[in-house]
């Protein structure tokens, strides 16, 4: 399943802040802090990282399929994830 995502980059810790509907553009989006800066993909593998634990799937489960470099962001998850673990 794909989901879109919202990232805030350079945060002081990784977190996720709930589900943002009808934005501009994409629909529901996932918000998030990140603590890693958005430099040579750091922000987007820590976000991987951090999705992976917090599902509890192995991180190559979880991937960045568009939006590397840009703010909103779409992640491809596992299929049999429940989106409530998310928030």
């Amino acid at each position: 399943m794909k989901i879109a995502l919202k990232v805030m980059p350079g945060a002081k810790r990784n977190e996720l802040l709930g589900w943002e509907e009808n934005y501009p553009g994409v629909g529901r989006v996932l918000k998030m802090k990140v603590a890693a800066p958005p430099v040579e993909g750091r922000a987007n593998k820590a976000i991987e990282e951090f999705l992976a634990k917090l599902l509890h799937v192995p991180k190559s489960s979880v991937s960045i399929v568009q939006g590397s470099s840009a703010h909103i962001k779409r992640v491809q998850l596992p299929d049999d994830i429940e989106l409530s673990q998310l928030g």
